[in-house]
């Protein structure tokens, strides 16, 4: 119980990243440092990195809501482990407090979802500086009305932003997902806005209808100032390959909050080089996920109606070419950004529907190839090749749902 073995093919000059997103029930008990983590290991069961062995947990939230880890094995100058073509392991554990007694049989069963992703080497060496200087200072956030948009439910449905003003209802305990195009060169700002629970005037902070959250909390909600709820919104970035980039979160006392990632610089390639996480993360072009968690408690105290959220998305500077790739990564989308993937961004649409992005049974897309949504796994150590994963997914989905 607790752990998950699968098993990957890479060649000698890939760059192979996994995402594991654990996914509780709604009603979870979960602690302070219940969560999940994630390694790639060689045939001798030695971490590629143990810098890149990440644990995921819900912090001090302490709500139940989809986390994510994510692992790599990569290569290139200064790596000195898992360097050859072969074998490798993804060990997947969840972990729990120590000052949390629960038997294997009474903890609540967690569903996950995988994501496997390939970024070959570069044709010549390129450099391993990053950028020393870059404008960090945030834009005026967009303004005016906002344009409805109901959020996914997790990375594989993310709905598509572009740079506007966005809104949607959000219920206690939901967990809405959404997904920005930044390419090369390009910077991402996100703030994030919530409602009041009440109905005076001064309390939606939208600028403009949408939805009935600001206005129909009844109840407990009808009150603004009877309760307060520490870190009620949780805000979320993640990049491309769906490695944690940045988190915010924030208090709730019935009144409209707002909450905005620090700014972040431009994508480029040598921020891998980097020392601080943030700056690392920002390492690809591609789809960015931003999820957005209210806690559960916040019905407790101001009622289960949904809440006015409004998200600020801002996307500053100009395109420019990426690095040069000796050959091809994959998914393919998942390191790049297209005229398709500015297209899906205006109309909204989900990650796994549309052009490019899966949605057929039968379908060899790379984005389909390379998500899984797990269900039914057996006892056996389970291949995650980048190729061939989508005949994988029909299979698991047919079966009964899979319990970690």
């Amino acid at each position: 119980m607790g752990q998950r073995f699968y098993r990957l093919e890479l060649k000698a000059t890939e760059n192979a990243y996994v995402s594991v997103t654990a996914v509780p029930k709604a009603d979870a008990l979960v602690s302070y440092a219940d969560g999940v983590e994630v390694s790639v290991q060689d045939s001798d069961g030695n971490n590629c990195s143990p810098l890149d062995a990440e644990e995921a947990g819900f912090g001090s939230s302490e709500s139940p809501r989809p986390i994510t880890a994510t692992a790599a094995r990569r290569v290139g100058p200064g790596e000195k482990s898992c360097t050859g073509a072969g074998t490798y392991y993804v060990l997947v554990e969840r972990t729990r407090s120590s000052g949390t007694i629960r038997s294997a049989t009474t903890r609540e069963d967690w569903d996950l979802e995988l994501h496997v992703a390939s970024e070959p080497a570069l044709r010549a060496g390129g450099g391993t500086t990053p950028p020393r200087a870059w404008d960090s200072a945030s834009p005026v956030p967009p303004s005016g009305e906002r344009t409805p948009r109901e959020g996914g439910t997790s990375f594989n449905d993310a709905r598509g932003l572009e740079k506007g003003v966005w809104g949607a209802d959000i219920k206690p305990g939901e967990t809405l997902f959404y997904r920005v195009p930044v390419d090369w060169g390009q910077q991402l700002f996100v703030s994030a806005e919530l409602g009041s629970s009440s109905g005076s005037s001064s309390g939606s902070s939208s600028g403009g209808g949408v939805g009935t959250g600001a206005t129909g909390a009844t109840g407990a909600g009808s009150g603004r100032d009877r309760g307060y709820v520490s870190s009620a919104l949780v805000t979320s970035l993640h990049n491309p390959v769906r490695a944690q980039v940045e988190d915010s979160d924030t208090a709730y006392d019935g009144k409209q909050k707002s909450s905005s990632l620090k700014p972040l610089p431009p994508v480029a390639y040598e921020n891998r080089f980097a020392l601080t996480d943030e700056v690392t993360a920002m390492r690809f072009a591609g789809w960015y996920y931003v999820s957005v968690h209210l806690s559960p408690d916040v019905a407790e105290k101001f009622g289960d109606a949904p809440l006015d959220l409004t998200l600020r998305v801002d996307v500053e500077g100009s395109p420019r070419p990426g690095p040069a790739y000796a050959g091809t990564p994959r998914p393919e989308d998942d390191f790049g950004v297209s005229e398709r993937d500015a297209e899906a961004a205006q109309r909204g649409d989900a990650a796994a529907a549309g052009t490019g992005n899966g949605g057929g049974d039968g379908g060899r897309d790379d984005k389909l190839m390379a998500v899984i949504a797990v269900g039914g796994i057996g006892t056996g150590v389970v291949l995650l090749g980048i190729l061939g994963v989508w005949m994988l997914i029909a299979r698991w989905r047919a079966g009964a749902a899979a319990r970690f």
